[in-house]
């Protein structure tokens, strides 16, 4: 049976052990297929991380295929069922690190890229690829850096298509168009350390800042919009006590994170956690560290351009979603009005046996292919 190019590049790129942030060949890989299409590409590299600009064609409107060449780390490989950097095709799927986040989406944007150009050679426009080694870390030298690079040459970017794997259950069921913002504080409570038969002498902070913790646990910050469901506060860490227990702590260590709808703004959530905190007269340290700002793509011709595309190949209705972690889309929405996110399932992302379904491999490459068609083929709306 012949195997697709989709399918062929997949495995090259899932057989490249590109763990965060490294590369490994990935992008040269990527690059070698575009030049011949007209691509001017250029690496761009920070700390470590590898970045790839690559454009075709000089015009407006631009149409931006981004993604990460990076994966998580394997975990332990005797969990495997195959060796996590060799591509195994078993019971109708494809396993390997990063099948499915996001060597796939990848494969298919190359493929319907050269399948696109060889149907329209002067397609409207312009096509680009960002891609970074950069998306599973700490996503400072990555897309970051190549977005405020494009802002300071004025090459803004006028539709974006990234490959998270967004579907659900099936291929296409599910369309990222906007993310929650993610904001972290780390709280310290201060209180007087001291032996714990002497309560007089010392001052407990774990139960100074209960009746303050259950307040911001019990708070509506917002009701959330048409888009988004209401914002969520939630602790992920808290530590106080030397380990003995005769020992009042001297101290409350906290670490708690928002995902936030664009019904708020960072500024404003944090100005209420300190009014909260000041309501109960306690002595406290607050760091705070904004790692993404909400993004909102509204309905409208990048997303109606996705949402067809999917039905003309798989007659699957299309949900809009802004569930969900966050992505490089939170830098791009910076220097482009409309993001959209879609790629194959996402239940195996990160876990042991990694996969995506061989069946929706080519229909990805199609859909994306689609996408082109309908905005950037002769005729296309501008």
């Amino acid at each position: 049976m012949h195997k697709s190019r989709t399918l062929a590049l997949t495995e090259e790129l899932i057989a490249l052990d590109s763990i965060t942030p490294h590369d490994q060949g990935c992008q040269q890989r990527i690059m070698e297929l575009l030049a011949p299409l007209g691509f001017r590409a250029e690496t761009i590299t920070s700390n470590g991380v590898t970045n790839l600009w690559a454009r075709r064609g000089t015009q407006a409107p631009l149409f931006v295929f981004a993604g990460h060449t990076d994966v998580v780390p394997t975990g332990p490989l005797d969990k495997w069922s195959s060796l996590p950097f060799t591509p195994t095709q078993r019971d109708g799927r494809l396993y390997g690190r990063g099948a499915a986040d996001m060597k796939t989406s990848l494969a298919a944007m190359v493929v319907a890229v050269e399948e696109f150009v060889a149907a329209h050679p002067d397609h409207a426009g312009s096509i680009a690829f960002l891609i970074t080694s950069d998306e599973e870390g700490l996503a400072v030298d990555g897309t970051r850096v190549v977005v405020d690079l494009l802002r300071e040459r004025g090459e803004l970017l006028d539709y974006c298509v990234v490959g998270e794997p967004t579907s659900a259950h099936v291929l296409g069921d599910m369309i990222k168009n906007g993310r929650r913002g993610s904001l972290s504080g780390h709280l310290v409570i201060k209180g007087i350390q001291g032996h714990i038969a002497y309560p007089q002498h010392a001052r407990n902070p774990v139960h100074e800042a209960a009746p303050a913790l259950a307040e911001l646990a019990a708070e509506r910050w917002d009701e959330g919009n048409e888009y988004y469901m209401p914002t969520s506060w939630q602790i992920s860490n808290i530590h106080a006590g030397t380990g003995a227990n005769n020992v009042i702590p001297g101290e409350l260590k906290i670490d708690f994170n928002f995902r936030f709808s664009t019904a708020s703004t960072a500024d404003g959530l944090e100005a209420r956690v300190h009014a909260i905190l000041d309501q109960h007269n306690l002595e406290y340290d607050l760091e705070w560290t904004l790692s993404g700002r909400p993004f909102l793509t509204p309905k409208g011709t990048l997303s109606d351009a996705v949402c067809q595309s999917i039905c003309d190949e798989t007659g699957v209705k299309t949900e809009l979603s802004t569930t969900g972690g966050t992505s490089d889309g939170r830098f791009i929405a910076d220097i482009c009005p409309q993001v959209i996110e879609f790629g194959p399932p996402n239940a195996s992302i990160h876990k042991i046996d990694e996969h995506v379904e061989l069946r929706y491999i080519d229909p990805l490459k199609n859909i994306y292919r689609r996408t082109l068609e309908k905005l950037l083929a002769q005729g296309a709306p501008s």
